[in-house]
């Protein structure tokens, strides 16, 4: 398989590895910020991109604009995806995101939401989040932490919407976000109340399980059309 790498940073080296691993070629690489460019009339199979959130919008619709399948990592932009989703379907094309690539993560995102459902009707506890990442991480809190907020307030009637840090208000989930090194990713939901406490935890050991998510999905990717995600590719 031909993949274009969009964006050549830690990830972007981490799934090129993978990638080589599993029999597969690198046939370009896109990222303005240490020059390398990449001519389109190259044949291409998918491009993966993770950039910064200020360019993945632009990278997005570049690849569906040359009829390139992308798949997206990068978080910090979704209040513009509705408008790339949009755009996808009337390319025809195919647009797959994740605010997280690894396997674990993305079941830890089914349990808790199974979590949630369960602690509706035991109003004596109440939810945080907290997210450690590395120091080089722009946004926070994490898109991963995001994800996990939406699948508490789709499921726990009493919170209504997320906030960062501390808060008063009752309705609010709080997102702790913590930035220290080496520390590839941990997200805790954690349930307290004056009697004890239940918390589930997903950690990161390595970028790993991110990139060989993330080539997984870019193998089955081109035989997709539309907008797509985790749901449908593990088929949940």
């Amino acid at each position: 398989m031909r993949i274009l790498l969009v964006g050549y940073g830690k990830m972007g080296k981490a799934i090129e590895s993978v990638a080589l691993s599993r029999k597969h070629s690198i046939v370009g690489k896109i990222d303005p910020s240490i020059g390398l460019s990449f001519d389109f009339a190259t044949p291409v199979d998918v491009a993966i991109e993770f950039t910064m959130p200020e360019s993945a919008k632009r990278n997005i619709t570049l690849c569906l604009d040359n009829g390139i399948p992308v798949l997206s990592g990068t978080t910090g932009w979704l209040q513009h995806k509705p408008e790339v989703d949009d755009y996808c379907r009337t390319k025809n094309g195919s647009f797959f995101y994740a605010s997280n690539y690894s396997l674990g993560v993305n079941l830890f995102f089914k349990l808790n939401e199974q979590l949630a459902r369960m602690m509706q009707q035991q109003p004596a506890y109440d939810v945080s989040i907290d997210e450690i990442h590395h120091t080089q991480k722009k946004d926070a809190p994490s898109g991963t932490a995001i994800t996990l907020a939406e699948g508490v307030i789709k499921n726990l009637s009493r919170k209504k919407q997320w906030a960062k840090g501390e808060t008063q208000n009752p309705n609010d989930l709080v997102i702790r976000s913590y930035r220290e090194d080496p520390a590839p990713g941990t997200h805790t939901v954690k349930y307290q109340s004056s009697i004890d406490d239940i918390e589930i935890r997903h950690t990161a050991h390595s970028r790993e399980g991110f990139a060989l998510g993330a080539v997984l999905v870019a193998e089955w990717l081109p035989s997709q059309k539309g907008v797509l995600g985790m749901d449908q590719f593990l088929k949940f």
